[in-house]
């Protein structure tokens, strides 16, 4: 039962984690905010950012406000998902899994980014929909680099692949340096 509790909790934390990180995100990626989802985003996840804001105002493009919910929000899901196993960790040891949690969840964004650009790519190439919008913006600063250094061959632009492998490798290198796992 615990486990199953333990899962159910994890998923839906992440999956709400997930509007903040697209709310930190899409900012810094040049996002069109007249897309649906992108607005769909903000109107979700304004009630908490907004009043937060008027305290915590942005440095530069940074979002302040949304890092602080995120970093909160983060901890408070370790915090609940400790509590469900029967374990205790020091604030120390939680601080450092949320900022190392949040790492894996922003380069996974990226990747899943990736994932339904080339996805999409292959099946409807030409069409536009707001989700191909969002994974773009979200995948082009990734795969731009990638893109500069690795010509298409015969027209296949195989650069995704590269950007792929760099993102699982940094994933792992992350994962690797939890001093415990949640």
């Amino acid at each position: 039962m615990t486990q199953a509790l333990y899962f159910i909790v994890k998923t839906l934390a992440q999956l709400y984690l997930l509007l903040y990180l697209l709310r930190f995100w899409l900012p810094w990626v040049r996002t069109d905010f007249r897309n649906p989802i992108a607005q769909a985003i903000l109107r979700f996840t304004s009630p908490v950012i907004v009043p937060i804001r008027r305290f915590v105002p942005p440095i530069g493009r940074l979002d302040t406000a949304t890092v602080l919910v995120l970093l909160v929000m983060q901890y408070a899901i370790i915090y609940v998902l400790l509590m469900i196993l029967g374990q205790q960790l020091p604030p120390t040891i939680v601080a450092q899994l949320t900022v190392i949690e949040l790492g894996v969840y922003s380069l996974n964004l990226f990747f899943f980014a990736i994932l339904i650009r080339i996805i999409l790519s292959w099946v409807a190439p030409q069409s536009y929909n707001p989700i191909s919008a969002i994974a773009g913006s979200l995948a082009e600063p990734v795969l731009r680099p990638f893109r500069r250094l690795i010509p298409p061959i015969g027209g296949l632009d195989i650069s995704p692949i590269f950007a792929v492998v760099l993102l699982q490798a940094s994933v792992i290198l992350l994962q690797s340096l939890k001093p415990f796992g949640v």
